[in-house]
């Protein structure tokens, strides 16, 4: 049973706009979101679809700690049947889910539809999160990483299906013990996690049906 996290007041002079046109907004990121896990390791980029205050530290409007492409993408994917737990407090990430969304926060990993990881090296094992049953594998959780980078770190070879042959990515700031926990996973499909690596407006999908081989 899901348990949501305490809801305190939002208060309207504290909150993050969301999406400036909703219904396209909307739809634009989830294309790319959907583009994304359909081609493993293709990097997608977010248009300009939030107010100021999340893409310039400079504005005075309330600002989440998540980079644009996490914020985005959480905006797009949740609504009040998603909870989404919130592995770094952020209260302007957490107001802004609640109200533009209607998605509850829980405290668990295990609880979660959705999760954010604002700090990849803080990474719960995988364990920790819904892998869906056998019956109802779309029932597992959907992970959001942020890494320092997309193209800076040490090589991962991908396969499988979106891939022609092979494509290699390079994140930089996951923990190593993330691509053997996930390739323990494997065994489990259909069941498994599927999961975005996000830095800046930039994103990468990475499905539980993508093999990884490490250089």
């Amino acid at each position: 049973m899901n348990t949501p996290a305490q809801s305190p007041q939002i208060a309207l002079s504290t909150l993050a706009p969301g999406f400036a046109d909703p219904v396209h907004d909307t739809q634009s990121v989830f294309r790319t979101l959907l583009d994304a896990l359909s081609r493993p390791g293709k990097i997608g980029k977010i248009g300009n679809v939030l107010p100021a205050s999340q893409g310039d530290a400079r504005s005075s409007l309330p600002r989440a700690r998540a980079d644009l492409a996490a914020f985005a993408a959480l905006l797009a994917l949740c609504d009040y049947s998603t909870p989404v737990w919130l592995a770094q407090p952020d209260a302007v990430l957490g107001s802004a889910l609640r109200f533009h969304t209607g998605a509850p926060l829980v405290d668990e990993p295990q609880d979660a539809a959705f999760a954010y990881v604002h700090d990849a090296s803080t990474l719960p094992p995988l364990s920790c999160f819904a892998l869906g049953e056998p019956e109802t594998p779309e029932q597992s959780v959907t992970l959001i990483v942020r890494v320092e980078s997309l193209t800076q770190g040490s090589p991962v070879v991908l396969r499988g299906p979106g891939i022609e042959r092979v494509r290699t990515i390079a994140p930089a700031g996951l923990p190593v013990r993330f691509w053997r926990e996930r390739a323990e996973l494997a065994p489990l499909f259909p069941c498994g996690i599927d999961c975005y690596l996000v830095c800046g407006d930039t994103l990468s999908g990475l499905p539980r049906t993508t093999r990884v081989e490490l250089d």
